[in-house]
């Protein structure tokens, strides 16, 4: 299989991946039914050293529209699913690294930590903060990394 087939397997496979995920966390965190304005609560998170391009070919291929953008990212949305596409804040492995991860709004970040830890999972070291929410990272049991995210009260 060449290599540009590859990418485009892999594009569809994340693409397909993203609208079920999409069904499954569009409203619901945590058990409970919660819709606000402003940053998303879930969604996926895409890495890219070409914002532009890689935004066009969502809002191209599946109507997604631009909702912010600044320097460091691109937020797409479509049917209360948001996609961000992202500059790596640090230098891409060439090897073992996947450009996606999912985020998820939990109600108390060290909790959400703790538990994950439990269920062979991984926590990373480092919280970051904005006014309006904290994120951390976490991995699943599968090594596959997941941003939390605690909004504020």
């Amino acid at each position: 299989m060449c290599w540009e087939a590859f990418l485009r397997n892999k594009i569809k496979y994340f693409t397909f991946a993203f609208f079920i995920l999409s069904a499954l966390f569009q409203s619901t965190v945590h058990g409970k039914e919660e819709r606000m304005s402003g940053p998303a609560q879930n969604g996926v998170l895409i890495y890219s050293g070409d914002l532009s391009n890689l935004s066009e070919f969502y809002e191209k291929l599946f109507g997604m529209r631009v909702v912010r953008k600044t320097n460091d990212f691109i937020s797409l949305e479509t049917n209360g699913f948001n996609l961000i596409i992202h500059v790596p804040p640090f230098d891409i492995p060439t090897k073992a690294f996947s450009s996606i991860k999912l985020f998820l709004t939990v109600d108390d970040m060290a909790m959400s930590r703790e538990e994950a830890v439990k269920l062979g999972g991984q926590a990373f070291e480092g919280e970051w903060s904005n006014p309006i929410f904290k994120v951390s990272n976490i991995a699943d049991r599968d090594g596959n990394h997941i941003q939390l995210r605690q909004f504020n009260k």
